[in-house]
Protein backbone atom coordinates (compact mmCIF):
# COMPACT_ATOMS: atom_id res chain seq x y z
CA UNK A 1 0.00 0.00 0.00
CA UNK A 2 1.36 3.69 -1.05
CA UNK A 3 3.14 5.48 2.20
CA UNK A 4 2.18 8.40 0.86
CA UNK A 5 -1.46 8.34 1.23
CA UNK A 6 -2.62 5.05 2.92
CA UNK A 7 -0.85 6.36 6.23
CA UNK A 8 -3.38 9.15 6.10
CA UNK A 9 -5.32 8.38 9.24
CA UNK A 10 -7.83 10.95 11.24
CA UNK A 11 -5.27 11.08 13.84
CA UNK A 12 -2.91 12.13 11.25
CA UNK A 13 -4.50 14.15 9.08
CA UNK A 14 -2.48 18.26 8.66
CA UNK A 15 -4.88 20.79 10.49
CA UNK A 16 -6.22 23.78 8.31
CA UNK A 17 -3.98 26.64 9.28
CA UNK A 18 -5.37 28.88 11.66
CA UNK A 19 -5.01 31.93 9.68
CA UNK A 20 -7.11 30.36 6.97
CA UNK A 21 -10.91 30.72 6.72
CA UNK A 22 -12.74 27.53 6.51
CA UNK A 23 -15.54 28.98 5.23
CA UNK A 24 -13.47 31.08 2.52
CA UNK A 25 -11.78 28.20 1.06
CA UNK A 26 -11.37 27.18 -2.35
CA UNK A 27 -14.15 24.47 -3.69
CA UNK A 28 -12.21 23.85 -6.51
CA UNK A 29 -8.35 24.23 -6.94
CA UNK A 30 -6.19 23.61 -10.31
CA UNK A 31 -2.75 23.31 -10.73
CA UNK A 32 -0.41 23.67 -13.60
CA UNK A 33 2.23 21.67 -12.36
CA UNK A 34 5.70 23.35 -13.67
CA UNK A 35 9.04 23.14 -13.21
CA UNK A 36 10.00 19.42 -12.71
CA UNK A 37 12.43 19.56 -15.69
CA UNK A 38 14.45 22.32 -14.02
CA UNK A 39 14.25 20.99 -10.51
CA UNK A 40 15.88 17.93 -11.45
CA UNK A 41 18.63 20.39 -13.95
CA UNK A 42 19.70 22.58 -11.06
CA UNK A 43 20.68 19.41 -9.24
CA UNK A 44 22.84 17.95 -12.52
CA UNK A 45 20.06 15.28 -12.60
CA UNK A 46 18.01 13.24 -15.18
CA UNK A 47 14.83 15.32 -16.13
CA UNK A 48 12.56 11.86 -15.20
CA UNK A 49 14.06 11.98 -11.79
CA UNK A 50 11.86 15.69 -11.77
CA UNK A 51 9.27 13.73 -12.92
CA UNK A 52 9.19 11.58 -9.94
CA UNK A 53 9.27 13.14 -7.64
CA UNK A 54 6.21 15.55 -9.51
CA UNK A 55 4.37 12.68 -8.05
CA UNK A 56 5.01 12.86 -4.76
CA UNK A 57 4.41 16.38 -5.41
CA UNK A 58 1.21 15.95 -6.09
CA UNK A 59 0.27 13.14 -3.50
CA UNK A 60 1.23 15.92 -1.12
CA UNK A 61 -1.19 18.17 -2.79
CA UNK A 62 -4.02 15.84 -2.83
CA UNK A 63 -3.56 15.31 0.42
CA UNK A 64 -3.67 18.46 1.90
CA UNK A 65 -6.62 19.53 -0.12
CA UNK A 66 -8.44 16.74 1.19
CA UNK A 67 -7.72 17.05 4.44
CA UNK A 68 -8.26 20.90 4.77
CA UNK A 69 -11.50 20.24 3.11
CA UNK A 70 -11.37 21.49 -0.83
CA UNK A 71 -13.68 19.85 -2.63
CA UNK A 72 -11.69 18.93 -5.54
CA UNK A 73 -8.37 19.35 -7.33
CA UNK A 74 -7.69 19.13 -10.81
CA UNK A 75 -3.76 18.66 -12.37
CA UNK A 76 -2.63 19.45 -15.69
CA UNK A 77 0.05 16.15 -15.85
CA UNK A 78 0.33 15.73 -19.77
CA UNK A 79 -0.94 18.21 -22.17
CA UNK A 80 -1.55 16.94 -26.05
CA UNK A 81 1.88 19.37 -26.24
CA UNK A 82 3.69 16.94 -24.13
CA UNK A 83 3.78 14.58 -27.32
CA UNK A 84 6.61 16.63 -28.61
CA UNK A 85 9.18 15.99 -25.67
CA UNK A 86 11.91 13.70 -26.20
CA UNK A 87 10.58 9.59 -27.06
CA UNK A 88 12.46 8.68 -24.07
CA UNK A 89 10.88 10.70 -21.65
CA UNK A 90 7.41 10.17 -23.01
CA UNK A 91 7.70 6.61 -22.30
CA UNK A 92 9.10 7.20 -19.32
CA UNK A 93 6.10 9.14 -18.28
CA UNK A 94 3.67 6.84 -19.96
CA UNK A 95 5.25 4.13 -17.45
CA UNK A 96 5.31 6.33 -14.60
CA UNK A 97 1.48 6.87 -15.02
CA UNK A 98 1.17 3.02 -15.48
CA UNK A 99 3.27 2.42 -11.98
CA UNK A 100 1.70 5.03 -9.74
CA UNK A 101 -1.65 4.60 -10.77
CA UNK A 102 -1.21 0.65 -9.98
CA UNK A 103 0.56 1.11 -6.55
CA UNK A 104 -1.60 4.34 -5.67
CA UNK A 105 -5.32 2.75 -6.19
CA UNK A 106 -5.72 0.82 -2.73
CA UNK A 107 -4.93 4.04 -1.15
CA UNK A 108 -6.90 6.31 -3.04
CA UNK A 109 -10.22 3.71 -2.30
CA UNK A 110 -9.81 3.93 1.52
CA UNK A 111 -9.63 7.95 1.04
CA UNK A 112 -12.63 7.86 -0.61
CA UNK A 113 -11.22 9.89 -3.48
CA UNK A 114 -12.76 9.96 -7.19
CA UNK A 115 -10.47 10.07 -9.49
CA UNK A 116 -11.47 10.64 -13.23
CA UNK A 117 -8.96 11.37 -16.02
CA UNK A 118 -9.87 13.80 -19.03
CA UNK A 119 -8.71 14.53 -22.38
CA UNK A 120 -8.39 12.23 -25.26
CA UNK A 121 -6.94 9.32 -23.72
CA UNK A 122 -7.29 6.91 -26.91
CA UNK A 123 -3.61 7.76 -27.76
CA UNK A 124 -2.67 6.28 -24.91
CA UNK A 125 -0.65 2.77 -24.71
CA UNK A 126 -3.33 -0.30 -24.10
CA UNK A 127 -2.31 -0.75 -20.65
CA UNK A 128 -2.56 2.49 -19.18
CA UNK A 129 -6.25 2.78 -20.55
CA UNK A 130 -7.08 -0.37 -18.80
CA UNK A 131 -5.98 0.98 -15.55
CA UNK A 132 -7.31 4.40 -15.97
CA UNK A 133 -10.60 2.95 -16.70
CA UNK A 134 -10.76 0.57 -13.61
CA UNK A 135 -9.62 2.73 -11.34
CA UNK A 136 -12.48 5.21 -12.69
CA UNK A 137 -15.22 2.58 -11.77
CA UNK A 138 -13.65 1.61 -8.52
CA UNK A 139 -13.66 5.36 -7.19
CA UNK A 140 -16.67 6.29 -8.81
CA UNK A 141 -18.88 6.37 -5.98
CA UNK A 142 -16.59 7.71 -3.65
CA UNK A 143 -17.46 10.13 -1.36
CA UNK A 144 -14.19 12.07 -0.73
CA UNK A 145 -12.53 14.82 -3.07
CA UNK A 146 -12.64 14.44 -6.52
CA UNK A 147 -8.96 14.23 -8.26
CA UNK A 148 -9.35 14.95 -11.66
CA UNK A 149 -5.87 14.40 -14.01
CA UNK A 150 -6.16 16.03 -17.11
CA UNK A 151 -3.98 13.56 -19.74
CA UNK A 152 -3.47 13.87 -23.14
CA UNK A 153 -5.77 17.43 -22.41
CA UNK A 154 -5.54 20.59 -24.38
CA UNK A 155 -7.98 23.13 -23.83
CA UNK A 156 -8.63 23.86 -27.33
CA UNK A 157 -9.06 20.67 -28.51
CA UNK A 158 -11.60 20.08 -25.64
CA UNK A 159 -13.85 23.00 -27.22
CA UNK A 160 -13.52 21.72 -30.54
CA UNK A 161 -14.55 18.73 -29.38
CA UNK A 162 -17.71 20.34 -27.06
CA UNK A 163 -18.71 22.16 -30.94
CA UNK A 164 -18.35 18.97 -32.59
CA UNK A 165 -20.88 16.94 -30.28
CA UNK A 166 -23.52 19.50 -30.46
CA UNK A 167 -23.43 20.14 -33.72
CA UNK A 168 -23.36 16.30 -34.31
CA UNK A 169 -27.21 16.78 -32.75
CA UNK A 170 -28.14 19.87 -34.83
CA UNK A 171 -27.19 17.79 -37.81
CA UNK A 172 -29.42 14.98 -36.49
CA UNK A 173 -31.92 16.86 -35.82
CA UNK A 174 -32.06 16.04 -32.01
CA UNK A 175 -31.13 19.67 -30.99
CA UNK A 176 -32.36 23.35 -31.74
CA UNK A 177 -29.61 25.89 -32.42
CA UNK A 178 -31.07 28.57 -30.55
CA UNK A 179 -31.18 26.04 -27.48
CA UNK A 180 -27.31 26.17 -26.91
CA UNK A 181 -26.78 27.79 -24.18
CA UNK A 182 -23.39 27.79 -21.78
CA UNK A 183 -24.75 25.08 -19.18
CA UNK A 184 -25.69 23.09 -23.01
CA UNK A 185 -22.34 23.84 -23.79
CA UNK A 186 -20.34 23.14 -20.49
CA UNK A 187 -22.17 19.51 -20.31
CA UNK A 188 -20.14 18.59 -23.49
CA UNK A 189 -16.58 19.57 -21.49
CA UNK A 190 -14.58 16.68 -19.83
CA UNK A 191 -15.07 18.21 -16.62
CA UNK A 192 -18.97 18.19 -17.07
CA UNK A 193 -20.52 17.31 -13.70
CA UNK A 194 -17.68 19.31 -11.77
CA UNK A 195 -17.97 23.18 -10.91
CA UNK A 196 -15.18 24.96 -12.26
CA UNK A 197 -11.92 26.25 -10.60
CA UNK A 198 -12.30 28.91 -8.33
CA UNK A 199 -8.17 28.83 -8.00
CA UNK A 200 -5.52 28.04 -10.34
CA UNK A 201 -1.56 27.77 -8.89
CA UNK A 202 0.66 27.75 -11.65
CA UNK A 203 4.52 26.52 -9.94
CA UNK A 204 7.90 27.64 -11.39
CA UNK A 205 7.00 31.52 -12.01
CA UNK A 206 5.48 31.06 -15.62
CA UNK A 207 2.77 33.09 -16.46
CA UNK A 208 0.48 31.72 -18.99
CA UNK A 209 -2.55 29.54 -18.44
CA UNK A 210 -0.92 27.04 -21.37
CA UNK A 211 -3.62 25.75 -23.06
CA UNK A 212 -5.48 24.68 -19.76
CA UNK A 213 -8.88 24.50 -19.17
CA UNK A 214 -10.06 27.66 -21.57
CA UNK A 215 -13.72 27.58 -20.53
CA UNK A 216 -13.80 26.54 -16.79
CA UNK A 217 -10.96 29.24 -15.71
CA UNK A 218 -12.69 32.36 -17.15
CA UNK A 219 -13.07 33.57 -13.28
CA UNK A 220 -10.88 31.11 -11.69
CA UNK A 221 -8.46 33.58 -9.28
CA UNK A 222 -4.53 32.95 -10.59
CA UNK A 223 -1.60 32.17 -8.40
CA UNK A 224 1.93 32.25 -9.15
CA UNK A 225 4.53 30.97 -7.59
CA UNK A 226 8.29 30.93 -8.21
CA UNK A 227 8.34 27.33 -6.34
CA UNK A 228 9.15 24.57 -8.42
CA UNK A 229 6.61 21.95 -8.44
CA UNK A 230 8.48 18.99 -6.83
CA UNK A 231 9.29 21.72 -4.25
CA UNK A 232 5.31 22.34 -3.80
CA UNK A 233 4.77 21.72 -0.06
CA UNK A 234 2.23 22.85 2.80
CA UNK A 235 4.14 26.18 2.73
CA UNK A 236 3.36 26.82 -1.09
CA UNK A 237 0.21 25.73 -0.36
CA UNK A 238 -0.92 27.44 2.48
CA UNK A 239 0.67 30.59 0.63
CA UNK A 240 -1.59 30.24 -2.56
CA UNK A 241 -4.59 29.96 -0.34
CA UNK A 242 -3.50 32.99 1.99
CA UNK A 243 -3.56 34.60 -1.40
CA UNK A 244 -6.98 33.52 -2.82
CA UNK A 245 -8.54 34.65 0.54
CA UNK A 246 -7.09 37.93 0.13
CA UNK A 247 -8.96 38.86 -2.98
CA UNK A 248 -12.03 39.96 -3.87
CA UNK A 249 -14.24 38.19 -5.87
CA UNK A 250 -16.96 40.19 -7.94
CA UNK A 251 -17.34 38.32 -11.21
CA UNK A 252 -18.06 41.36 -12.89
CA UNK A 253 -20.07 43.22 -9.99
CA UNK A 254 -18.48 45.79 -7.89
CA UNK A 255 -17.87 45.15 -4.22
CA UNK A 256 -19.38 47.03 -1.25
CA UNK A 257 -17.07 49.59 -1.76
CA UNK A 258 -18.54 50.30 -5.50
CA UNK A 259 -15.17 49.29 -6.95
Amino acid sequence: MSRALATTTASKRSPLPADLDATRLPAHVAVIMDGNGRWASRRGLPRVMGHREGVEALKRTLRLCSDWGIGALTAYAFSTENWNRPGEEVGFLMTLFERVLARELEALEQEQVRIRFLGDLEPLPAGLRELIANATARTAHNSGIHFNVCTNYGGRAELVRAARLLAERVAAGELDPASINEDLFAAQLHTAGERDPDLLIRTSGEQRISNFLLWQLAYAELHITNVLWPDFDERALHAALLDYQGRQRRFGGVDAAGA
